[in-house]
């Protein structure tokens, strides 16, 4: 397990104060945040070290504000245990406020829980589970960019649309790839077509997929929907391609996909592909500028994706309450901090505006894009075309639906 902190001081540093007093004085006048996420698996690529990095430009630009903040980081490794005992012991031991990213929802949802057991205030950017926003919603948490909902109401929805009326899954076992096939399934259905069958994989434990493949091509589907991410999802896809399925008329539906997968694939293989972000780094002066700033900081010569732009927006909001209603009292309760949150229009040179609904869900427009071809991109990252803007107010599952606590009827 990685696990490093950065110390970014927002006023006066504490340590010419005579000890111990100096200590409790700084340790009360420090926000501190933990990035819990995938360093070293299937997802660190999407997010990982560079979303801490991003974490850590958020609190650097929001500057002086009478009080230090402290970034912690940890991998959770994709396991549910590892992670809830990280969670565990920051809130415990490490007097951690507030946890942020943690992708893969089955952590996801144990650190929700966690963080409402121990009053801390939860921003989910990487799992994507909408029953964080549904059944098992919190006052504590707030779901930052994207959900199951919204990218099988975007990606689903438009490929039912071109004619994609049957459909055959290929998930990842787990509480994600299950959200994502069930939120598909009902758009799929509501739109008139057929699923055909599925097969459920062990996340994270598989990398060969052609006998998965092998039963998609058997049940005649018109499309195969990837209800799954990262490395498995670029794995999916070149396995597909080298079955020729896709040269024999097969749409493959990738659910979640960033654009970092693009980059691994390359234009000649992800060519065509449609996929639903609610960040491209290009999509209009104001993200360009916010990338060029951001970009020099991150690994790998990476561009930001909807991950770790939200890592950096979650915190910036976060920390904008904090200052707001005072060090102390946000110390004290992860509700009252989301509280406030919610109650403050979330802007942000990433995302623009937005705002928070009661049930913690986030409310921004999502895109859908297709995928460019070699000779249609210009320059290095230039990878998608807008295809369509679903609406802020459209784009996620309508309040009265979820069955959130938090929503009264």
């Amino acid at each position: 397990m990685m696990h490093r902190r950065t110390l970014l001081a927002a006023g006066t540093a504490a340590a010419v104060m005579p000890a111990p007093l100096s200590r409790a004085r700084a340790q009360a006048n420090t926000i501190k945040i933990g990035v819990l996420n995938d360093q070293s698996g299937n997802y660190s690529y999407i997010a990982g070290l560079n979303g801490v990095i991003m974490a850590q430009v958020a609190a650097q630009e929001f500057g002086n504000r009478g009080f230090n903040v402290e970034i912690l980081s940890a991998d959770h490794q994709n396991k549910p245990d590892v992670g809830a005992n990280i969670a565990r012991q920051w809130l415990d031991r490490d007097g951690v406020d507030m946890i942020l990213d943690v992708p893969t929802s089955s952590i996801g949802l144990a650190v929700n829980g966690i963080c409402r057991e121990k009053n801390k205030a939860y921003i989910n950017v990487g799992s994507a589970t909408a029953d964080l926003t549904g059944s098992q919603c919190s006052p504590n948490t707030a779901h930052w960019v994207y959900d199951t909902y919204m990218l099988a109401k975007s990606t689903g929805g438009a490929m039912v649309r071109a004619g994609g009326d049957s459909w055959f899954f290929i998930t990842a076992d787990y509480a994600f790839g299950h959200a994502l096939e069930r939120d598909t399934t009902t758009f799929v259905r509501a739109a008139g077509g057929r699923v055909m069958g599925g097969v459920r994989y062990p996340f994270p434990a598989t990398t060969d997929f052609s006998s998965f493949i092998v039963q998609a091509q058997a049940s005649r589907a018109k499309v195969i929907g990837l209800a799954n991410a990262g490395q498995d999802t670029t794995n999916c896809i070149k396995q597909i391609a080298e079955f020729g399925l896709t040269r024999r008329g097969t749409k493959v539906a990738a659910l979640l996909m960033f654009i970092a997968d693009v980059h691994a694939l390359g234009l000649d293989v992800a060519q065509g592909l449609v996929m639903t972000e609610s960040f491209y780094w290009d999509m209009n002066d104001r993200t360009r500028t916010f990338t060029q700033r951001v970009r020099p900081r991150l690994n790998n010569g990476q561009v930001p994706n909807m991950v770790t732009a939200g890592n950096y927006s979650g915190t910036l909001h976060y920390l904008k309450a904090v200052a707001d209603m005072g060090v102390a009292a946000a110390k004290a309760s992860g509700v009252d901090v989301i509280n406030r949150m919610k109650a403050m229009p979330t802007e942000d040179d990433a995302f623009g505006t937005g705002t928070i609904r009661p049930d913690g869900r986030r409310i921004i427009p999502s895109f859908l894009f297709e995928v460019k071809s070699p000779a249609e991109s210009r320059a290095p990252w230039d990878y998608l075309k807008l295809l369509q803007t679903t609406p802020a107010e459209e784009a996620f599952r309508p309040l009265a639906e979820g069955g959130c606590s938090l929503v009264r009827s």
